[in-house]
Order: structure tokens, then sequence, then C-alpha cells
């Protein structure tokens, strides 16, 4: 299903690309950051396409299109909580403040959400 020359490092440019591009930033650790992205890269290599590694998927492109890797609730949680729901995009006033990400409230609507 995945495309053989996608590798773990095409994710790490992807979120870098993705945080640049929407002035966000990166989760500061590294070691937080790399489970995520290896979460993305997993979920990519199983259903060929960047699904939140955080939240259930369908595997089916159509049904997970919300999830996809930014969410469209990325940028709303990011505006209210500093973060987003994985925690691997996140404000640079969140970063300065040196608080430690938290769990905030899935915004996904429950009948978009494999029973």
């Amino acid at each position: 299903m995945s495309d053989n020359k996608f590798s773990l490092e095409n994710v790490k440019k992807f979120s870098e690309n993705t945080a640049s591009r929407n002035r966000w930033r990166v989760n500061p650790d590294s070691d937080f950051r790399e489970s995520v992205e290896e979460g993305l890269f997993e979920n990519y290599k199983q259903y060929g396409y960047l699904v939140c590694p955080c939240r259930e998927a369908w595997g089916s492109r159509e049904k997970d299109r919300d999830i996809i890797c930014p969410c469209e609730y990325c940028a709303d949680d990011i505006i209210e909580f500093g973060h987003c729901y994985c925690a691997l995009y996140m404000s640079e006033a969140f970063i300065a403040s040196g608080e430690e990400p938290g769990s905030i409230p899935e915004r996904r609507d429950q009948k978009l959400m494999p029973d």
C-alpha cells in the first residue's frame, strides 16, 4: 500500500514543514516528538497516508480525512490549548510558557469515529 521510498526522515521533514507553514513549532521534546512521528510513519505504512497516531482510524482515506496530519482540529486546538491533540505541534507562546502538554478534549464528532 505504501511507497517504499517514503521514510521516517520524510515524516520528520513533513512535520517541520507543516509547523513552519502554519507558524507553529514541533514539540521540542525530541523523544516524544519521535514517538509521534514514528506513529505517523507506521500509519503511513499501514494505510498509505499520515493519519494521526493518537486517534483510531478507519483505514479509509475518505473516512479518515479529518484526522490526516495535520488534522482539521489542529489549528483550533493550538489556539485554545497551545498544542494539538497529540502534542506534535505547538504555539511559540506555549513552548515559551514552559508548560507541559496535557490532555485536551476530543473535537472529532463521535459519529466520525470507528466503533
